[in-house]
């Protein structure tokens, strides 16, 4: 079978699997096009601290006001066109010790960049999280990654669709959960960039708009190397129903 065909094929079967609800608290990215390069490891570590948040139990899920997240991500590039990660995801809730929150696991594959005029790859991620953070037993996301460059000017879109496998959401079906990200080549040591997080609900039923969560961060990349990247960013809630303020960091290191 020709290379576009198979990786086609596979892009394909991801989005067939199966049929991160709410907006991701833990991993607060958007995806760019490019995969890691066969047979280099990624390894990234997600840091964020909530500092308006929700301040009640909602069923069995804890208040996010104070809460600090650790997020550890491995991915191994497999191919040219297709990665694999691993995810150990971790929370420290005020007045408790460290939790386990789930780990994960996320395959990509890529399409060569000369077969359409916008980059475009595709991620699908399957979750276990623990009922204190996320009330269901097990997620799935599928993530398309659309990628356009304008000279210093790169343009990322994630139309992220999430849905509970496994737990009281598994009826729920598709949610819509896209994210955005504009960003500014300022020189080869700094990226600035605005991004956009939000959680529209069932895809056969979107929530009202106040019940929707939508987030914008400002923030950028500093490149310390080819190798070694620190993002940082400060999010704003648009409505009450996601967190207010939250701030994040990313230290990545290919090796």
């Amino acid at each position: 079978m020709p290379l576009r065909a198979r990786l086609l094929a596979t892009m394909l079967s991801l989005g067939a699997t199966g049929t991160a609800l709410a907006q991701d608290a833990f991993e607060i990215q958007v995806y760019e096009y490019a995969t890691v390069p066969r047979g280099k490891w990624d390894l990234e570590t997600h840091v964020n601290f909530t500092t308006r948040g929700t301040r009640r139990f909602d069923g069995p899920v804890a208040p996010s006001q104070d809460q600090a997240h650790l997020a550890l991500e491995l991915t191994r590039g497999m191919t040219d066109y297709f990665e694999m990660a691993g995810y150990l995801v971790l929370a420290r809730r005020p007045g408790h010790s460290p939790d386990f929150v789930a780990w994960r696991l996320r395959p990509r594959v890529r399409l060569p960049e000369r077969w359409l005029p916008v980059k475009v790859s595709l991620s699908a991620e399957v979750a276990f999280p623990r009922k204190e953070y996320e009330n269901e037993n097990a997620t799935l996301e599928l993530r398309p990654i659309l990628e356009r460059q304008f000279g210093p000017v790169a343009l990322d879109v994630n139309p992220v669709l999430g849905r509970s496998v496994s737990g009281p959401g598994s009826a729920d079906g598709w949610e819509f959960e896209p994210g955005g990200r504009l960003g500014v080549t300022v020189s080869p040591k700094l990226d600035l960039s605005v991004e956009y997080y939000g959680a529209f609900g069932p895809v056969r039923d979107f929530l009202p708009a106040a019940d929707q969560v939508h987030q914008v961060f400002g923030g950028g990349d500093i490149n310390f190397s080819e190798s070694v990247v620190l993002n940082l960013g400060a999010g704003f809630g648009l409505t009450s129903a996601g967190n207010g303020i939250v701030f994040k960091a990313r230290l990545g290191w290919l090796f």
